[in-house]
């Protein structure tokens, strides 16, 4: 079983707090930059992976591609 990716585990995260890319937009950036993270297309910054952290509560190296 390999390990997700970070836009994967954001996906989850907003599913199971039932949230949409446009509740992101405020914390991580614009609409586009949302989506193109969350599709894959866009590496989350370390600024952007801090602020998912405090969001969600979580490790922010869980949103750090290595």
């Amino acid at each position: 079983m390999g390990e997700s990716s970070p836009h994967e585990i954001l996906e989850y995260l907003m599913e199971v707090q039932g949230l949409k890319e446009c509740d992101l937009v405020d914390i991580i950036g614009s609409k586009d930059v949302v989506s193109e993270i969350i599709h894959g297309k866009r590496n989350i910054s370390k600024k952007q992976a801090k602020a998912l952290e405090e969001f969600f509560c979580v490790y922010p190296k869980l949103f750090i591609s290595l």
